[in-house]
């Protein structure tokens, strides 16, 4: 299982076991959200999947990474 956080403008991918695999953001250069992984995340397949899935609906536009207002 992957949770999927909002951080100002990313998403934390959280493991079930509270590791944090990594962030997904906007690259506007390549016009899609990518996933960056942590240097020292062991990510499974399963979780892989999981985060391709989410790529995948971010970049479909069923859904959005909410904007985070710091005023």
């Amino acid at each position: 299982m992957v949770l999927f956080f909002p951080m100002q403008q990313e998403l934390d991918c959280i493991s079930d076991s509270g590791d944090i695999l990594g962030k997904i953001r906007f690259d506007g250069a390549q016009q899609k959200h990518v996933f960056d992984a942590e240097a020292t995340a062991s990510i499974s397949a399963q979780q892989q999947t999981r985060i391709n899935q989410k790529l995948a609906i971010l970049d479909g536009g069923e859904h959005t990474i909410p904007m985070q207002d710091d005023d």
